[in-house]
């Protein structure tokens, strides 16, 4: 058997010697159904521009529907993220990197690095923002020690 424990926790879990914890935001979603078979061609569009009230609108179909198929189907559903303020009892998402929150999540690394047989990892754990791509790259490269 195993000596390591696998979990995946806040990295804010691991001591209750540090009185504040970094800052999330976190997403609200507003869905639509729209009778037309396709609203923007793909399944995710991201905005960036401060003009926009929302950072993406998903096309849920197109994970599961190609070419004619998209067409044959007459409605299509969107929901529209929001970034929004977390507050106790929501999903964090997205980290606020600056330089209060960055020096509480060194301090909460440095708790965490001296738990034995626990390895803390994603971006709850590292208190970053990941691409899943990545992320699945480096669990494979985790080395138990």
């Amino acid at each position: 058997m195993s000596p390591y424990i696998s979990i995946i926790v806040p990295i804010y879990n691991v001591s209750k010697y540090i009185e504040k914890c970094p800052e999330w935001r976190t997403v609200s979603f507003e869905e639509e159904v729209l009778d037309i078979p396709n609203y923007q061609g793909n399944a995710v569009m991201n905005f960036t521009d401060a003009a926009v009230p929302y950072t993406r609108i998903i096309e849920h179909k197109h994970f599961e529907m190609f070419g004619q198929k998209v067409y044959d189907c007459p409605n299509t559903v969107i929901s529209r993220e929001y970034s929004t303020e977390y507050k106790e009892g929501m999903e964090p998402y997205y980290t606020v990197n600056d330089e209060r929150n960055n020096a509480l999540a060194d301090q909460y690394r440095a708790l965490a690095a001296q738990e034995k047989n626990v390895i803390f990892g994603g971006r709850l754990a590292d208190y970053r923002y990941y691409d899943m791509a990545p992320i699945v790259e480096t669990v494979l490269a985790i080395e138990i020690r």
